[in-house]
């Protein structure tokens, strides 16, 4: 990735400019069929990676702006799509208005999955792209040419939700070789797929490394605590619409997922109570509280405030001798 700052494809204040150094970008924008959610994940050698590159919204479409960047792509993409454009009309509108065009690498996807790419003649070597069904991949400054056929075959083949897929595609882009310089950063970004007119709600994932040796290990470690939350998230949603079996199996997924984290557990803990079944939460809250014996001072405010039962003789129960 080479960034510009601040560029308008039609401005003619960006005509000329030229970067301070050069940097490598791999990155994957696709859609899943079964849900239409839409997403982006990049990894790159420049910091705060996920600042620039990866634009997504939901019901509307996805765009990924490298190379010499111009991040007004991913504005102006989105915004083309959003009134009706497709995602080749709205990438070749754009490029028709920049002169810089032989210098980008952009991707786009919209809702219905229509995918287009651009790779300029002067990205630099090896740099290219390839597209599927619902995806497209693109990469430049590669150490070589194998790059974006190995994330396209990895996208195909793997499993799981659309995070996970793209996951898969970054991973076989660092192990056929990756970039010729390194590794910085990397992001994922994933939408549902029909909005809800709250942005914050329809972001699956909203994920950054910034600055990391290992940015793709960090960033799967963060997809899958994510996942863990998601669980956690439905477990809440369930609890309120009264449905005890569906919410204890959410929190049941979510422990699998990260299993040391104290967060979850208490919080399960602390439904469990709720739903009349203290000694089926007794065990969880032990545990929690050998973590961290600070969750021993909280318990007791949780029922001052009507998230525990107001009942001295359980939290007694619960957390030993009172706490004040």
């Amino acid at each position: 990735m080479i960034l510009l700052e601040a560029p308008m494809p039609n401005d003619a204040n960006a005509q000329g400019a030229q970067p301070l150094r050069p940097l490598h970008t791999f990155s994957i924008v696709a859609r899943d069929p079964a849900t239409g959610e839409l997403g982006v994940a990049v990894q790159s050698h420049w910091f705060s990676v996920g600042t620039m590159v990866p634009w997504v919204e939901a019901g509307i479409g996805a765009v990924a702006t490298q190379s010499f960047v111009a991040p007004s792509y991913g504005k102006l993409g989105l915004e083309l799509m959003r009134g009706g454009r497709s995602a080749p009309d709205a990438l070749a509108a754009l490029l028709a208005k920049d002169e810089a065009r032989e210098v980008r690498q952009v991707a786009m996807i919209d809702a219905q999955g229509r995918v287009a790419v651009h790779t300029g003649t002067k990205n630099i070597p090896a740099a290219g792209h390839a597209v599927g069904k619902d995806y497209s991949v693109q990469a430049n400054m590669m150490l070589s040419e194998r790059i974006w056929p190995a994330m396209a075959k990895a996208f195909e083949n793997a499993t799981g939700d659309l995070a996970d897929r793209m996951l898969a595609a970054l991973d076989a882009a660092q192990a056929a070789g990756g970039d010729v310089r390194g590794k910085q950063s990397a992001a994922l970004v994933v939408v549902t797929g029909k909005p809800t007119g709250n942005a914050w709600t329809d972001r699956i994932f909203d994920l950054r490394v910034d600055d990391s040796a290992e940015p793709l290990k960090e960033l799967r470690r963060l997809v899958t605590l994510q996942h863990a939350y998601n669980h956690m998230n439905a477990g809440d949603l369930a609890v309120e619409q009264k449905d005890n079996e569906r919410a204890l199996s959410e929190y049941r997924a979510a422990a699998r997922l990260v299993p040391g984290n104290a967060e979850m557990v208490y919080w399960h803990a602390v439904a469990l109570v709720n739903m009349g079944r203290p000694e089926e939460a007794l065990p969880l809250f032990r545990r929690v509280f050998a973590i961290d014996a600070n969750w021993k001072l909280l318990t007791p405010r949780l029922a001052k405030v009507g998230l525990l039962p107001d009942d001295p003789k359980l939290i007694h129960s619960i957390v030993g001798t009172p706490q004040r």
